[in-house]
């Protein structure tokens, strides 16, 4: 018995590295490619410690949304989008933005840890409802129909936005050229 508990904090903790791994690869990415990597490596370990915690709809829908559909429109935006000249210069960061950085990401940290301490922690109850497939389609079908659309035309709305951006920077290079 003790085996199998071993097996599963082993597996806990490898879910775990590889979230942070994955962060710090997409964080430390030079390319946008790799970046991409770095993310669905990481969201990949999301989905593992949601299947780790049982519940295995949120875990496949987390493999289905975010790595099947997110991280392959970012690939494909990767490969359509323009590639660098070889002579293109690479923008330094300026020792004035990452002390900027730094401050604004200590403050963030003290905040965060401060409302962490600050916070009352009470135990989850054992069971508080039913989490079952029909029961999460029914609430998002009927109770919560209204802000699940809302963030459906949120997304849309982002994606005509970037789509503008991205083909008047484009006129602009060919402008220039």
């Amino acid at each position: 018995m003790n085996a199998y508990r071993y097996m599963a904090e082993a597996g806990f903790f490898l879910f775990v590295v590889m979230v942070a791994y994955g962060g710090f690869v997409a964080m430390r990415a030079r390319y946008l490619m790799n970046a991409v990597l770095g993310l669905s490596l990481s969201l990949l370990g999301v989905a593992g410690l949601f299947f780790y915690l049982g519940s295995q709809f949120l875990a496949l829908m987390q493999i289905l949304i975010c790595i099947g559909a997110i991280c392959i429109i970012i690939a494909f935006g990767v490969m359509v989008g323009p590639k660098p000249k070889p002579g293109e210069e690479r923008r330094v960061i300026g020792s004035r933005n990452r002390l900027l950085a730094s401050v604004a990401c200590a403050s963030g940290f003290c905040l965060l840890l401060a409302y962490i301490l600050r916070a009352n922690w009470t135990p989850a109850m054992k069971r508080s409802g039913d989490f079952s497939v029909k029961y999460l389609g029914e609430n998002l079908l009927y109770q919560f129909c209204l802000p699940f659309e809302l963030i459906s035309v949120v997304l849309l709305v982002a994606i005509i936005g970037a789509l503008i951006i991205s083909a008047t920077g484009r006129r602009k290079r060919a402008d220039d050229a």
